[in-house]
């Protein structure tokens, strides 16, 4: 059949039909065979345009998600098969696959260290082994915050949804982790970091072999310059970036176009009026970045403009966001949330939203609200999130200064 396919659309169609196959149900061995006899090679981006198509095609993100893990099985032959092309020290690919070669040898320690707390001998070891391996959270961050935004801008946006999926799912079986470690029953948690281990794994292959290849391919230098600047606001798991990579674009250091651009404002000496009051460039982003709460704009065309750059930030944020539809910046499976809310606001139908949660330790409260102009013109939603534990823990009543 392979003299059939004549150019790249019938060969997706081909992959189309395969992965429709495994969501009826068909034997992943024969969808297998069948593959062979179809396909003799694929390139990572092509199961990437695969997954993008299925998506754009009506196939909700949370099916794809599932087929996931299967159709990969299904190519792991022929993409392992692939050379991929190899990134310096300090590029952003260079570091995702250095911290993967960080957590393979984790994922080593935590499978042993597993297998002995489950015989009841040193579960501390265990704890010790989990707790770093938990850095994970680093990569998925920048991954979803500083990578995924720039892919979203060359339409490249299926695989990145997908991914994020796979990363929540990562992240539950590590919540079930904890709950081992909270119940200090550690009979089963040989199988549960089995499993974990399994998912872990599993997207370094998907990073590897189709992620990464493919981004390399579609993403620009100057996109990859501004992925590598925007790092260090969510930083890195385990390892240090190297400096190889364009060592005279990115320099240590290096001032921003903003510090740039106030230091040019503040020669003017020209303030910005406002509503009560005037401030200069400088007053108003210290005023802003000083908040006791983290906040962030999206406007009318539900892009992300602004978030605060204060020590109050409660969720990894990077440059990259600007400019991103505000639904990209949620995990899938919240996405149709945010869009309700950005839909009662546009309408006029409610005047806020309210989340509350406990997050480790502490107690979070997140509210959003509608931005309208003087003719009652919807110009876009405020974020406001605080950490209220204390807050919430006050009581009786204080008039004097005790400092």
């Amino acid at each position: 059949m392979s003299e059939l396919i004549q150019n790249n659309n019938e060969k997706q169609e081909s992959l189309k039909n395969i992965v429709r196959n495994l969501s009826e149900g068909s034997d992943i061995k024969a969808v297998q065979k069948e593959f062979k006899k179809i396909i003799e090679d694929v390139s990572p981006e092509e199961i990437a345009a695969m997954e993008q198509s299925l998506i754009d095609s009506g196939v909700p993100v949370e099916h794809v998600q599932s087929l996931c893990d299967v159709h990969v099985k299904v190519f792991e032959d022929t993409l392992s098969k692939h050379k991929t092309r190899k990134a310096l020290p300090g590029h952003p690919v260079h570091t995702f696959k250095e911290e993967n070669k960080a957590l393979r040898k984790r994922i080593k320690v935590l499978k042993r260290a597993s297998s002995k707390a489950s015989k009841g001998t040193d579960p501390d070891l265990f704890i010790q082994a989990f707790e770093d391996l938990k850095k994970i959270e680093i990569h998925y961050a920048r991954k979803e915050n500083q990578l995924f935004p720039f892919l979203e801008t060359v339409n490249f946006t299926g695989p990145s949804r997908v991914m994020w999926g796979k990363h929540n799912e990562i992240r539950d079986m590590i919540k079930e982790l904890e709950a081992v470690i909270l119940k200090q029953d550690f009979s089963d948690v040989k199988q549960k970091v089995k499993k974990l281990s399994r998912a872990l794994s599993g997207m370094i292959f998907m990073e590897e072999k189709i992620l990464y290849p493919t981004a390399l391919r579609k993403l620009p230098e100057q996109s990859w310059i501004q992925i590598r600047r925007g790092e260090k606001e969510i930083g890195y798991a385990w390892i240090n970036p190297g400096n190889l990579w364009d060592p005279d674009i990115i320099k240590t250091g290096e001032k921003s176009e903003f510090q740039k651009f106030l230091e040019n404002a503040e020669k003017k000496t020209n303030t910005i009026p406002l509503q009560v009051g005037e401030l200069s460039l400088k007053q108003l982003n210290l005023m802003l970045n000083n908040l006791p709460l983290d906040i962030s704009f999206v406007d009318e065309n539900d892009e992300v403009k602004y978030y605060s750059g204060g020590k109050e930030r409660l969720f990894p944020r990077s440059p990259g966001i600007i400019g991103r539809k505000v639904q990209n910046c949620h995990p899938p499976k919240s996405a149709h949330i945010v869009q309700e809310i950005v839909d009662s606001f546009k309408n006029h139908e409610k005047d806020s939203a309210e989340f509350y949660f406990q997050m480790n330790d502490r107690f979070v409260h997140i509210r959003y609200f509608p931005v309208y102009d003087e003719a009652n013109v919807y110009r876009g939603v405020l974020e406001v999130s605080q950490d209220i534990t204390d807050i919430k823990n006050l009581e009786g009543q204080k008039k004097l200064l005790d400092w």
